[in-house]
């Protein structure tokens, strides 16, 4: 994309307003077009500017931001940034964001906040170069049940295995995806999805009442086990996969990796270290490299790996990377990733019983 992003703010706060749109002003690769106070102003400003993306507020009178969310994705889909605070009820309401296609949600800046909205100008501009699909108008605001492939008492038999899955700007979707496939005797799975600390506990119980499987928010010295999905919790730490005769949850202090704690990168290396070609590794949408080397490794170490195809992505930028570095052994759309997954971990022989 060589012409600027051209950003329309909408936020009820005209302080908040001036402090997004100072910050993206900053950049030179993007334009802010104009600004609204409200859902009605912002209806307006839509038609007359034709923004490329948009800021929206979570908290706004008259009508909240994911209502008038779900309207601009069933009448007119365009890249949408939600503005949240970074409480439980934000994180409640960025996630249900998320859910009817917002391309990403930004936590507002706390008292004191020496980098306020950092990462927002790129999250901008990745909204506006995104080739992802929108939602279609009539399906849009659907409601997402679960659909497993195999029932736990029936095709499906677990080999010993250990899933590790990388996701970031578009994981929330893609991820409800991959993971409403799961019979309740999955493989233990591990997820390190980029999100603030204050979400991912939100995140794990949502994905918790849409799977079959079990899921929650990681916790250090979890036992991995059958049937059992692990979510990163967002923050200060890294999670690890440690004790190869009982593998469990690991989590470490750690600087940045790739920019991000937790670390798709840092995940994906211990679960080569401690199962090697016991493992299938996933990445699916996201912006940067994260998790591209530690796919790798794990495919060099025999692992099985899959890549989020392009066409499906909301960001085909880890995917890309590791799809580029020859980390990649099959690249699939989002549709087929959650059965493939299965395909490769359930028991065809007694070696695979027992391995």
């Amino acid at each position: 994309m060589t012409q600027r992003a051209r950003v329309l703010v909408v936020d009820d706060s005209a302080t908040m307003r001036g402090l997004i749109r100072a910050v993206l002003r900053s950049d030179a690769g993007i334009e802010v077009v104009g600004e609204a106070a409200d859902a009605m102003e912002a209806r307006a400003a839509i038609k007359q500017l034709n923004p490329d993306v948009i800021t929206l507020d979570v908290e706004m009178p008259n009508m909240n931001g994911i209502e008038f969310l779900d309207k601009i994705m069933k009448l007119r889909p365009m890249p949408v940034i939600m503005v949240s605070t970074l409480t439980q009820r934000g994180a409640d309401a960025s996630l249900a964001a998320l859910e009817i296609g917002a391309f990403d949600c930004v936590g507002k800046p706390l008292p004191g906040d020496p980098s306020p909205f950092a990462g927002l100008a790129e999250t901008v501009k990745a909204a506006a170069r995104s080739q992802r699909h929108l939602p279609d108008p009539v399906s849009a605001g659907t409601t997402v049940t679960a659909a497993p492939a195999y029932s736990a008492a029936g095709d499906y038999q677990p080999a010993r295995k250990i899933i590790a899955i990388g996701a970031s700007t578009g994981g929330v979707e893609a991820l409800i995806a991959v993971l409403t496939k799961f019979p309740a005797n999955c493989p233990p799975t591990i997820i390190t999805q980029h999100m603030p600390a204050t979400f991912t506990k939100s995140f794990a119980e949502r994905l918790n009442r849409l799977c079959v499987p079990q899921v929650k928010e990681a916790e250090d010295g979890d036992r991995l086990e059958i049937g059992r999905v692990y979510l990163a919790p967002g923050g200060d730490r890294h999670m690890e996969v440690s004790n190869p005769n009982a593998p469990r949850c690991t989590l470490l202090e750690g600087c940045p990796v790739n920019g991000h704690r937790p670390s798709v990168d840092v995940m994906f290396d211990s679960v080569t270290r401690i199962a090697g070609r016991k493992a299938v590794g996933i990445i699916l949408t996201g912006m940067g490299r994260d998790g591209a080397a530690g796919l790798l490794g794990m495919r060099k170490a025999g692992a099985f790996t899959i890549g989020q195809n392009e066409k499906t992505c909301v960001v085909y930028g880890m995917p890309r990377v590791a799809k580029e570095i020859g980390a990649v052994e099959c690249e699939l759309p989002l549709n087929l990733i959650g059965e493939e997954i299965l395909k490769t971990t359930t028991i065809t022989s007694r070696k695979d019983r027992v391995a």
